[in-house]
């Protein structure tokens, strides 16, 4: 089995795969001083959840974009999982092509996107990754890293709002309001904040289609896809585990070369 590693910088992530099927999903909150053994306790505790052992564990594969985890993440998954974690960056085997001018910039999740969707479709692609920032990552038919465009995240943006406000609350994004048109403070928010998102969304589509030169397909993942994903009116598909799943392609292509069974 494969445990698979997203570390975001609200989040983490972690996909245990038997073969190529996810069977289990777990979330953690990040925090950017956890030492490994703090890890290793958290990480332990979610396998036994599932009545499971690091004896089960095949590999590990870690994508992040929080730069203080990345040892502690390694440490731990040796001296608790009793694996040499595939970590992507430079070096790591992705069978695509980043054309960024300093490649070295482009977040992990944003490659490991990137490798999800090339392996799924071999057509050009966008991916829309809701998380603490949204990333759009555009994606040639041959595997070719573009780039892209990164705004604010949704719930960033509503949070900002509240703690730099004296009056507006925060607000919850489980559903998409019936009416644009609050009756209350809490519902203009959540009017404004998910209709003014989705508007967002579709704007830079619709700018990055043009730019593309082609007609990609949009390819919507992260934690709120399920809520905005079915308002875009130009979605190929919603996959929350796209991350995780490339996550998993990685660690097929490089497990030869890292000494993992």
């Amino acid at each position: 089995m494969l445990l698979a590693i997203d570390v975001g910088n609200t989040h983490i992530t972690v996909g245990l795969f038997r073969q190529k099927t996810l069977k289990y999903t777990w979330r953690l909150n990040t925090h950017r001083h956890y030492t490994a053994d703090e890890l290793g306790i958290h990480f332990l505790n979610l396998l036994a959840t599932k009545n499971l052992d690091a004896s089960m564990l095949d590999g590990v594969c870690v994508a992040s974009v929080v730069p203080s985890l990345d040892e502690p993440l390694k440490a731990m998954s040796r001296t608790y999982l009793r694996q040499t974690p595939v970590v992507v960056g430079p070096g790591t085997r992705l069978g695509i092509k980043n054309l960024y001018k300093n490649p070295e910039e482009v977040g992990a999740d944003r490659l490991v996107n990137t490798v999800a969707v090339h392996a799924l479709y071999r057509k050009p692609v966008i991916v829309v990754d809701f998380g603490t920032a949204t990333t759009f990552d555009c994606v040639s038919a041959k595997g070719d890293y573009l780039g892209g465009a990164i705004c604010p995240g949704l719930e960033l943006a509503g949070e900002w709002l509240a703690t730099h406000t004296a009056k507006l609350p925060r607000v919850a994004f489980q559903s998409v309001p019936v009416h644009v048109i609050g009756k209350t403070t809490k519902e203009s928010l959540q009017s404004g904040l998910l209709y003014g998102y989705i508007a967002l969304v579709e704007g830079l589509l619709q700018r990055l289609k043009q730019e593309m030169g082609s007609q990609p397909l949009v390819v919507m993942t992260g934690g709120l896809s399920s809520v905005i994903g079915p308002h875009i009116r130009s979605v190929t598909l919603i996959a929350p585990d796209l991350t995780l799943d490339g996550l998993r392609l990685i660690w097929e292509m490089n497990k030869r070369n890292r000494g993992t069974k």
